[in-house]
């Protein structure tokens, strides 16, 4: 199998830098698809329900983009329905030929971040959400890291690190001035050393970094100072993130970000319009076109 970072690379180049984020909200949801379930029990109906609408946005999306990232949370919210229903989903996923991202922002020490990492990659004893990468939280140090990176390789996946998020409240600890420089910026250059060991064909390597789009001069910042390292970018879309404000993570070569929209790809629509999946594939279509490098 090929490195994770060169699988990226290809999937950017052939279907551009669009990463669809798969959030599910009930309340968002269209009214044909809650009408369908209404009858089953309440955990039944909430997985069923995401699980539906999650596979008809890859199908919707395909042509558009290349990177999944299903958000976890909404899914361990249905309970043990929703996690069978979200490796489903990651199965139809890999099938369809998406990259996959794991949005679980995982963070923990010793054999618990190892448990943790084996369940997001390892085929043994059987694959669980066999994602081909997993965000991962690193305020624990390097002994909560040094799981995820170990199985990533051993099983040619990648992660994405926190380093300077898209929340209005990322600066609260973010920003702290540590040694002349803001807390995020260590954490930037921990991520450039453990990606270095890491590169593939493409001169990226499996150790990504998050860097929201709403800080559009650090993230220009930060490209500069992880020159091999992948970005996700949230923050694009509804968080008030601009195609010309991403553009500052690519590198010359128009690789090295992946751009995240979720509700603006996935819920453009009201519940209850008939021609939901329509403006579906016209919201991924329009955000594909324009965040090309």
């Amino acid at each position: 199998m090929p490195a994770f970072a060169d699988r990226l690379a290809d999937s950017v180049r052939r279907h551009g830098p669009l990463c669809v984020g798969i959030d599910p909200r009930w309340e968002s949801l269209p009214a044909a698809i809650r009408a369908s379930v209404a009858a089953l029990p309440p955990l039944d109906r909430l997985a069923k329900a995401y699980e539906v609408f999650g596979r008809r946005v890859l199908e919707l999306v395909r042509p558009h983009a290349g990177v999944v990232k299903p958000q976890a949370a909404f899914f361990e919210q249905a309970g043990p329905p929703g996690l069978d229903a979200l490796q489903r989903l990651m199965t139809a996923a890999r099938e369809l030929g998406f990259v996959t991202i794991l949005d679980a922002k995982r963070g923990d020490i010793a054999s618990t971040a190892a448990a943790y990492a084996d369940a997001a990659f390892a085929a043994e004893p059987a694959p669980v959400w066999d994602a081909d990468a997993l965000t991962i939280n690193p305020y624990l140090g390097r002994d909560a890291v040094e799981p995820f990176l170990t199985a990533a390789k051993a099983n040619g996946r990648g992660v994405f690190v926190l380093v300077r998020t898209s929340n209005p409240g990322a600066g609260l600890f973010q920003d702290l001035v540590c040694d002349g420089k803001p807390l995020y910026r260590h954490v930037a250059a921990a991520v450039a050393e453990w990606n270095a060991a890491t590169l593939g064909d493409c001169g990226l390597g499996d150790v990504g970094a998050v860097v929201g789009a709403t800080h559009p001069a650090e993230l220009k910042e930060l490209r500069a100072a992880m020159p091999d390292v992948w970005l996700l970018v949230p923050g694009y879309g509804a968080q008030g993130g601009t195609a010309a404000d991403v553009k500052a993570g690519y590198r010359a070569d128009g690789l090295g970000a992946v751009v995240n929209s979720s509700r603006g790809v996935t819920f453009p629509f009201k519940p209850d319009d008939p021609d939901w999946e329509a403006k579906v594939s016209a919201a991924a279509a329009k955000a594909s076109a324009e965040l090309r490098p």
